[in-house]
């Protein structure tokens, strides 16, 4: 049976770094449920003294196979293994646009883009759509917690239309402006628009409408993307959003700091009591056979805890194997894992 070898993308943090091995074995694992080659022996290897993920497959990998790994999100490059020799494997990941999409925005709290694309991947991995990542229709991408739009970044990465809510006005306002500078740096055919958010004569918050196409010419053909920034509470969801109108649903919930939702008691500091009032508001706005990825801080909420919020909700939780091999440390005081949920097809 063919051997690969997986060399790990060097990560600036080098926290996540020290991670990243057995984060790309997990994610491995996802993936291989989606291929037409069963893939088995996943390990880390030392070769000529540098670190890699192996893999064997039950056939040659083929194209399809093939465009499909390219997507992992730690994948710096692939080798086949034969004879005591490294032959290069030709990868063609989805990017869309230049990785400066993902890198230049730099700040305090920002959650690794090489670990959003992880989330993002075994995400739309869960879902029903047998085509996955590979899917010829855009799917619509909603982060409840955007922050400063790591995740809608990746989105646009990936060609998919992408929604996202925040309550700061602080993250609203730095994503509006480095989105827009980048657009018109890149010299990216778009229309952006701004203004008042309102339903029913109440005033939500503030909305962010951007349509654009990375290519000229598919601009030209009206084959754009479309990409909304929701500056208001994320316990509206369900109020902005169309019941079943969104393929996927990813977000790195708050850690343990104030964030979130303002309603009623106050601007909440717990996770817990955040994901509580809130997976079910997202869940309406999920269509039927999508999925819910999370990632989150366990030493402030199990994951038994999280993952009954989750069933309560009426979603499909995934669990045992991989799904359930994704923490790792953040630092002193985080230890991060993720949950993914489907949400039942009929």
């Amino acid at each position: 049976m063919p051997e690969y070898a997986m060399l790990v993308y060097p990560s600036a943090n080098r926290v996540y770094a020290a991670s990243s091995p057995a984060l790309l074995r997990a994610e491995l694992a996802v993936f291989g449920a989606r291929l037409a080659a069963e893939l088995s022996a996943i390990d880390e290897v030392e070769l000529g003294g540098v670190g890699y993920v192996r893999f064997t497959s039950s056939a040659p990998l083929g194209e399809s196979d093939l465009a499909l790994l390219s997507n992992v999100s730690s994948l710096y490059a692939l080798f086949e293994l034969g004879d005591g020799v490294l032959r290069p494997v030709p990868v063609t990941p989805l990017a869309k646009a230049d990785s400066d999409l993902l890198t230049i925005q730099k700040y305090a709290g920002k959650t690794n883009e090489l670990f959003t694309k992880l989330l993002v991947n075994v995400t739309l991995l869960a879902t029903a759509d047998p085509a996955g990542l590979l899917s010829d229709k855009p799917k619509y991408l909603l982060d409840p917690l955007c922050g400063r739009g790591t995740t809608l970044n990746q989105a646009m990465m990936y060609g998919l239309h992408a929604t996202g809510l925040d309550v700061d006005a602080k993250d609203f306002e730095a994503y509006e402006a480095f989105i827009k500078t980048w657009l018109r740096t890149k010299r990216v055919k778009h229309t952006a628009e701004s203004g008042q958010l309102r339903r029913n004569k109440a005033r939500l918050g503030r909305r962010l409408d951007i349509e654009y196409a990375l290519d000229k010419e598919a601009y030209k053909a009206g084959d754009t993307r479309k990409l909304t920034y929701f500056n208001a509470d994320t316990l509206a969801t369900d109020e902005v959003l169309r019941a079943n109108s969104c393929d996927v649903i990813v977000t790195d919930a708050p850690y343990g700091v104030q964030h979130g939702s303002h309603r009623e008691t106050g601007l909440q500091r717990s996770p817990r009591d955040l994901l509580a009032a809130a997976v079910p508001v997202w869940t309406r706005v999920l269509k039927p056979g999508g999925a819910l990825g999370i990632s989150w801080n366990t030493t402030v909420l199990p994951r038994e805890e999280l993952v009954e919020v989750l069933r309560k909700a009426g979603l499909d939780v995934r669990e045992g194997g991989p799904w359930e091999e994704f923490a790792h440390r953040v630092d002193q005081a985080i230890l991060r894992d993720l949950v993914v949920a489907a949400k039942p097809a009929s």
